[in-house]
């Protein structure tokens, strides 16, 4: 095995934990080419990751214009005759990706776990996550883990996930550095699902007492669409938060690597900052913070999975979501308690 494919096409927090997965192959197979199969809408994160040699980028949306045709990326793959696709997302078109790139050996999950099920008889060798006595069941397993799993069926056994980016230098990060003293919290309001939104309102709560008990100003991140969010907790927060400026990947990298603490719901710039070791207070409703959350031991989640009747759902069906059960005393006394370990 000495040419393989990695088919992620998106979202950006799940290309995210997927990264683990170049880096075990490179770590196991030092001179092995490893390719990654990416939505144009998500390669800039790819960008940074540097054990990946070649990113093919293809347009996998309607009218965005960016990216090669997959009809024209299959063709490509095709050439390059690979010797294991692995498919990372379990969808019937990253199924179909990773079986039409010609490779001998096609890695999937299997289809209890799939979101598509039939995705699963485009694959020849299967991983199944679910509790087998040793593991606990799936959905109480981190994701990366998981994809770590689909190793397995090709005889490598990963060690300690790894995230490996490159330094970067970003002018956005530099000035909020100057503009903060060089020491200050990430608080991140947005998220793709509403249901995964705490209220910009009890954000601008935690930065009023972020500032006042511990000298911290808040950055306030926010992505297309989130502007309003971002400009809501800022006035409410006044004198103790700032809002960032419009933020590349590689902006949110840096400015990761420097928080002091980042407070998020499960988010992508959330899975960016714990994968470069940001400390992280998350926030967690539809999703579950076992398989979804920060992954390292001294990181908090405040959640309400456990009550939630939405899981994985991306509106919630009550007339009140679980995350607004969630109070600020109980964000401020998690986040104070990261801030001293």
């Amino acid at each position: 095995m000495s040419r393989f494919l990695l088919v992620r096409l998106g979202a950006l927090g799940d290309i995210v934990h997927g990264i683990p997965v170049a880096a075990a192959l490179r770590r196991a197979l030092p001179s092995a080419r490893i390719d990654w199969l990416v939505s144009a809408k998500h390669r800039e994160i790819l960008d940074l990751v540097p054990v990946i040699d070649r990113r093919l980028v293809v347009n996998d949306r309607a009218g965005t214009g960016a990216g090669t045709p997959l009809v024209a990326a299959i063709r490509e793959l095709r050439r390059t005759r690979y010797d294991v696709t692995i498919d990372l997302q379990g969808l019937i078109k990253s199924a179909l990706a990773a079986r039409a790139s010609g490779a001998s050996r096609v890695v999937g999950f299997a289809s209890r776990y799939l979101r598509e099920p039939l995705a699963r008889w485009l694959y020849t060798d299967v991983y199944d996550p679910g509790g087998d006595g040793i593991h606990a069941p799936a959905e109480r397993r981190h994701v990366v883990q998981l994809n770590l799993g689909l190793l397995e069926p090709l005889g490598i056994v990963a060690g300690s996930p790894e995230f490996p980016f490159e330094p970067v230098e970003s002018e956005a990060a530099r000035q909020l550095r100057e503009r903060t003293g060089g020491r200050y919290a990430l608080l991140n309001p947005g998220a793709a699902w509403p249901n995964k939104r705490w209220p910009p309102s009890r954000f601008a709560e935690v930065a009023s007492v972020l500032h006042e008990r511990r000298g911290l100003m808040s950055v306030v991140l926010w992505g297309p669409g989130e502007l309003e969010l971002g400009e809501a907790l800022v006035s409410q927060a006044p004198g103790a938060a700032l809002l960032s400026p419009p933020t590349s990947i590689a902006d949110i990298v840096a400015l990761a690597r420097g928080a002091a603490v980042m407070v998020s719901g499960d988010t992508g710039p959330t899975h960016i900052a714990a994968a470069v070791g940001t400390p992280i207070v998350g926030l967690y409703g539809p999703t579950r913070p076992e398989r979804n959350g920060p992954w390292r031991a001294e990181d908090l989640t405040v959640s309400r999975a456990e009550v939630c009747q939405c899981h994985h759902l991306r509106r919630c069906r009550l007339e009140r979501m679980c995350l607004l059960d969630i109070q600020v005393d109980e964000v401020v006394r998690a986040v104070e308690r990261r801030l001293d370990a």
